[in-house]
């Protein structure tokens, strides 16, 4: 593992965060460049930060190796879209330059369906998609057979139905429905107790939101260690979304939430994969609306019976489609195919090697 230096800025504005980027790029240039000299059979970079995929790029032309981009996220889109970067000339300029490098990778994939639509329709040839989702280690984060620590240590008795929200308190997240909603349902469900857990830009703005409200506690972000536990504190996982990006992004909390086997309250919008996973395993309010939020929660909260009935198609669901062990098996015999310069052919909105079509065919 070689570490790079980067700035980081004291306010993460727009221009600042871009800056910020591209001083880890420029810093790892280097020890990118370098690992050409080793001749690797695959270069495999992982976006954000896009400002990484051109020395990526260079280092696979370089080693005379297959490049496969993985997108995370639309770092590009989400920062226009959401108000970060703005002008109309700075984002065709931009975007340009994104579908430029896009097309240049042998291989793009994504972590939802959606989002390898998104791929196509920047121009990537369709056999160079791969749909390579988040997986989870359905072993480590298991649904617990007793009350989580966490209820102790925060003065919780049984009595109290938890609401967790947990990750990075980013302004894309739309968190603070989640504190409407809190003061919405103060008084209509003194049962209902709201965690929020992590660090981020929005801190700030959210201890001030609710710093008046009894039913809401703040942690900050926790150790690895304790994520299971953590998970386990839920009775109810949270995961508000920004409507303007809900196909942008797919959260990678969610593979946790699931494996958890709670049940899950979204405000992605209809149609957004996050939307059709959600709604297997948990209720969907509407996006933007603290009350429907609110609303959801309270169904939840008197409704224990079917707060079981949604965890267990949660865990279900994580253990057939998340597992890490089947996930990553397919990554690397798709390495493997791409390194021996098998062919590839569109299937769906993905591609498989050629010699394989006829079996993938034959699965019902």
């Amino acid at each position: 593992m070689w570490r790079c230096p980067l700035w980081i800025p004291a306010r993460p504005t727009g221009s600042a965060r871009v800056l910020h980027q591209l001083s880890f790029a420029l810093a790892s240039l280097p020890v990118v460049l370098r690992q050409a000299l080793w001749r690797p059979d695959v270069v495999w970079v992982c976006a954000p930060a896009f400002a990484c995929t051109p020395g990526a790029l260079l280092a696979a032309r370089l080693a005379g190796a297959p490049a496969w981009l993985h997108l995370q996220d639309y770092e590009v889109d989400v920062a226009f879209d959401t108000g970060l970067l703005r002008g109309a000339l700075a984002r065709r300029w931009v975007t340009g330059l994104e579908r430029w490098l896009l097309r240049r990778f042998d291989v793009v994939s994504s972590i939802s369906h959606r989002m390898v639509q998104r791929a196509l329709q920047k121009g990537v040839a369709h056999d160079r998609v791969r749909f390579f989702p988040n997986w989870v280690d359905v072993s480590a984060v298991q649904p617990l057979s007793r009350p989580s620590d966490y209820r102790r240590e925060l003065g919780l008795d049984d009595g109290r139905v938890v609401a967790l929200f947990s990750g990075t308190l980013g302004a894309k997240q739309g968190l603070l429905l989640v504190a409407e909603a809190a003061r919405l349902l103060a008084v209509r469900c003194p049962q209902l107790m709201f965690v929020i857990c992590g660090n981020g830009v929005m801190q700030p703005t959210l201890q001030q939101a609710t710093a008046d409200l009894a039913n809401v506690r703040m942690l900050p972000l926790q150790p690895r260690e304790r994520v299971p536990e953590l998970m386990g504190l839920a009775d109810i996982h949270l995961l508000p979304q920004d409507p303007d990006v809900a196909d942008l992004v797919m959260p990678s909390k969610l593979t946790t939430m699931l494996s958890s086997g709670r049940a899950v309250v979204s405000t992605a919008k209809p149609g957004s994969e996050v939307a059709e996973v959600v709604s297997r395993c948990g209720m969907l309010s509407a996006p933007g609306s603290a009350a429907a939020l609110a609303d959801a929660l309270e169904q939840l909260v008197n409704d224990a019976p079917r707060r079981a009935s949604l965890g267990a198609a949660a865990r279900a669901y994580a253990e057939a489609n998340l597992a890490a062990d089947q996930v990553l098996g397919r990554f690397a015999a798709q390495c493997e195919a791409l390194r021996a310069g098998r062919p590839w052919v569109a299937l769906g909105d993905t591609a498989v090697p050629a010699d394989e079509l006829a079996e993938v065919r034959d699965i019902p």
